[in-house]
C-alpha cells in the first residue's frame, strides 16, 4: 500500500512538480480502490461490502478529479490517451 509519496519531490524541476504530485494522488487513489474492492471480495458481511464498493467508488472519482487537472497541466498526456484510444480502437474494430 501506498503510505508515502513515490517519488522524491525534491528532484523534480518545479515546472514538473505539480503534474508528479497529480500522479502521485493518482497513484494513492488506484491503490485505495484495489484495497477496498479486494477487501470488499474477502468479507462475508453484506454491509460491509456494500461500504467498501461504495468507498470504491468513490474513489475512483477522485481518480477522475486528478486526471482532470493533469491534463489541464500535462499536453503530452493529453495528446497520449487521444493516440491510446485510437489504438484500441484499431485493434478491436471500435467495440
Amino acid at each position: 500500500m501506498l503510505s508515502q509519496i513515490p517519488i522524491d519531490l525534491s528532484k523534480v524541476s518545479a515546472a514538473e512538480r505539480n503534474k508528479e504530485i497529480l500522479r502521485a494522488a493518482i497513484i494513492a487513489e488506484l491503490d485505495a480502490i484495489n484495497l477496498y474492492e479486494q477487501l470488499a471480495a474477502l468479507t462475508d458481511d453484506p454491509h460491509i461490502r456494500a461500504v467498501l464498493l461504495d468507498v470504491a467508488k468513490e474513489e475512483k472519482t477522485h481518480v477522475g478529479e486528478f486526471q482532470a487537472l493533469l491534463l489541464k497541466w500535462d499536453q503530452e498526456q493529453v495528446e497520449e490517451l487521444a493516440h491510446g484510444r485510437e489504438e484500441v480502437e484499431e485493434i478491436t474494430g471500435g467495440k
